[in-house]
This record gives structure tokens, C-alpha cells and sequence, in this order.
């Protein structure tokens, strides 16, 4: 059996010949991460497609979600949208989370004094998802909410998530984005390296536009217990609201003592 020491950072396929891997059950989670909130409503071609499986498999695989609550099929359209199944499923992992309950008032008094929009995140794949957020900005457009994702190497977010990680696990990760997309990757390259530059030295990651250009953001990773997947936090703000410095001289300094008071409230000293 394959050891994987991250999650996420395989193929199905180059696990083909694992006989404790099962293709089906990949094939049939790939189908449901082929939706997103930019294309809600897919067809089966367009799943081919972006899942690469050939369209007779993704027949049989929309077919049997649908019956079983994953999709539901739009009759005049023929088209499918994610079920109430695929909710109930984020539900238990969200209400388990303790951490969720302890960062809540942690992060509502960042975002009160701050006046920023301040997010909690955790790794997918290659990129970062929101397990809580709260929204102080309202002049930001792309307003997050739980569950919604940012690529790794284009969010500073993401970025501090990278660096929570030992080397080892942050070297695999990194290959795993260079191999996913190498194009995108040296585009962003020499922003990574800035960043990590920038967190050794300081202890902190800053976006100025890299996601979207109009907002910027901060952030910083968060200590875990032993075995637990590493978080981050963030402080996000529209780029017309952020003079010269003011997330570095104003708003590091309080989302750090934040950080500090989440570890703290861990049980982590």
C-alpha cells in the first residue's frame, strides 16, 4: 500500500496498480470537484473535460450521484448541479473543527479593530479554503465565505500555509504545484520566494494584489497540536483602503498577538 504523508498531493491514477486504492470512488469525487461557484451548472461533456474521464464513465458516475443526493440533474438544461448531499458531508468536519470555536472571538476583535476582513485557512490540494470568515470590509468585491478557496502561491494566505509546514511537506507541496502547472508556478516564483524571504526575516506574508489586484492582504500561519493540519489566518482589505504600510505598521503587529492568542488557546505555550 502507498504511504501518502499529505493529502491531496497524488493522482488517482498514479495510483492505479495500489490495489487498496479505489478508481471508482476517485473517479466519482473528481466528478464532484469539477463543480465550483464559477460553473455551477455542468453538463457531462464539460465534466469530461475537466476531469479528463472518458464521458461514458462520467454517465454512469452523474447518474449514480444523482440518485444518491450528490447531484441534482436540471431536466430542461441536462444539466447537473452539486446536491444537498455534498453539504451535509462538509457539515461534521466543520462542527468538529474546536479550533473554528476558539478563533471566532479571536477573529471578530481583529476585524473590529482592524477593520479588515479577517479569514481562517486550511490546505486542499493546492489551495487554501476557508473555514470561518469575518467579513468587516465591505468595499471588498470578492466577499469570502466558508468554504471558498484561494490558489496556494497566489494568496499570502496561502503562502503562510506552505511555510507552517516542515521542509520536507512544504518541498512536496511545492512540487506538487510545479508539477500541476508549471507555467503558473514561475509566474509566481519569484513572488514566493519573496514572501518566504520576507517570513523569515519577519514573520509574516503579505499580498499586494497578487490574488486580486484590488485587495491586499496579511497573514500569518498558526501553531498546531501534533498530527493536526496546519491553519493560517489572514487579514484581507481593499487596496484603496490600505495607504502606504498600514497592514505592515498597523495590522501585522495586532493579527500576530491574534495568532498568538489562538496558539495560546490551544493549549500551546
Amino acid at each position: 500500500m502507498s504511504a501518502i504523508s499529505l493529502p491531496g498531493l497524488v493522482h488517482p491514477h498514479d495510483l492505479s496498480s495500489d490495489r487498496q486504492f479505489s478508481m471508482n470512488l476517485a473517479r466519482g469525487l473528481e466528478v464532484l470537484r469539477a463543480f465550483s461557484a464559477s460553473a455551477p451548472l455542468l453538463g457531462n461533456r464539460e465534466i469530461a473535460d475537466r476531469t479528463g474521464l472518458p464521458k461514458p464513465t462520467v454517465s454512469r458516475l452523474t447518474y449514480t450521484l444523482t440518485l444518491l443526493g450528490y447531484l441534482a440533474r436540471d431536466p430542461q438544461l441536462q444539466k447537473y448541479r452539486l446536491g444537498p448531499g455534498v453539504l451535509s458531508l462538509g457539515h461534521p468536519l466543520l462542527a468538529s473543527m474546536q479550533v473554528r470555536q476558539l478563533a471566532k472571538p479571536i477573529m471578530e476583535t481583529l476585524a473590529r479593530t482592524t477593520g479588515c476582513t479577517v479569514n481562517l485557512g486550511i490546505r486542499d490540494r493546492g489551495n487554501v479554503v476557508y473555514v470561518d470568515s469575518v467579513r468587516a470590509d465591505s468595499a471588498n468585491q470578492h466577499l469570502p465565505d466558508i468554504g471558498t478557496s484561494r490558489p496556494l502561491l497566489t494568496s499570502s494566505i496561502g503562502r503562510a500555509l506552505i511555510l507552517a509546514y516542515p521542509a520536507a511537506e512544504r518541498t512536496a507541496i511545492l512540487n506538487y504545484l510545479k508539477v500541476q502547472d508549471r507555467a503558473f508556478f514561475e509566474q509566481y516564483r519569484s513572488i514566493w520566494e519573496a514572501d518566504a524571504k520576507r517570513f523569515e526575516a519577519h514573520g509574516y506574508c503579505h499580498s499586494k494584489g497578487d490574488w486580486k489586484k484590488d485587495i491586499h492582504a496579511v497573514a500569518v500561519p498558526v501553531r498546531r497540536p501534533n498530527g493536526e493540519p496546519p491553519l493560517a489566518l489572514n487579514c484581507t482589505i481593499a487596496a484603496h483602503r490600505a495607504p502606504k504600510d498600514r497592514l505592515v505598521k498597523e495590522v501585522v503587529p495586532l493579527l500576530k498577538e491574534a495568532v498568538h492568542q489562538l496558539v495560546f488557546a490551544q493549549g500551546l505555550h
